[in-house]
């Protein structure tokens, strides 16, 4: 009786032990699962993190897109204005010579016609080079005294115009502003008067001053709506009117 008393006992010592045992590697594995799948979380959080971080990156990339594709249609517009203030001043060079070797003599000869016919004056073709070479001090400076030297002349608001372009070139963005609006208020009608408001706006745009820069594209847009610049505005407010990437 007594082996088997002893016998009993070891047998319910086993159990106890080998249910314990099982207790234990139980805990162990749920520890390790849990421990896994919090793990797991942690990197699901960092690719998250570093999706929104990418699609923030693109956002400002499509941006830098639209401002890439506005500077080359500016582009394209100040090469084909030197292409016609070109080919006015070879069409004007080629014609000097027929004048001078003229042999009828004229008592009273009518004046120049100041039309377009007779191209831009030479001051304002020389303001005009000095800005295509990026000389924007020296330009400006020529363009003030084209106008003030000819101050009647057509080409008035195209040099207001490109003084304008030259400050904004610059980044003196106040003074660019001043010389649009020379543009806007006092030859609304002109060809230049609708990209003159367009700088206006970018100008504001780039100080910061959005609702100035939206009424300005809007005003661009009611005043000349088939314009080349009134499609860059309409652009401009539609991509201005996108919700912003939400960062985390």
């Amino acid at each position: 009786m007594g082996h088997l008393h002893k016998l009993g006992l070891l047998s319910l010592s086993l159990l106890v032990l080998g249910g314990c045992a099982a207790n234990d590697l139980m805990v162990k594995r749920q520890t390790e699962t849990e421990t896994k799948v919090e793990h797991l979380f942690q990197i699901a959080g960092g690719i998250e993190a570093r999706l929104n971080e990418l699609s923030g990156r693109l956002a400002g990339l499509e941006e830098q897109e639209t401002q890439r594709a506005a500077l080359i249609k500016e582009l394209g517009n100040g090469v084909r204005e030197l292409k016609e203030v070109n080919q006015a001043l070879q069409a004007k060079l080629q014609a000097a010579p027929a004048t001078a070797t003229s042999k009828v003599e004229v008592v009273n000869p009518d004046p120049v016609p100041k039309g377009r016919d007779a191209g831009p004056p030479p001051a304002y073709v020389k303001a005009f080079g000095l800005y295509s070479t990026n000389n924007f001090a020296t330009a400006i400076q020529a363009f003030e005294l084209f106008i003030k030297e000819l101050p009647a002349s057509e080409y008035v608001p195209n040099a207001y115009y490109w003084i304008g372009e030259c400050y904004y070139s610059s980044s003196d963005l106040p003074n660019a502003h001043v010389a649009f609006q020379k543009v806007v208020d006092g030859w609304p009608r002109h060809s230049k008067a609708a990209d003159a408001l367009l700088k206006i706006g970018y100008s504001y745009l780039a100080q910061k001053q959005q609702d100035k820069a939206k009424s300005s594209f809007e005003r661009l847009i009611r005043s000349y709506p088939g314009s080349p610049a009134a499609v860059k505005a309409r652009e401009r407010l539609m991509s201005s009117d996108q919700p912003a990437p939400v960062r985390h």
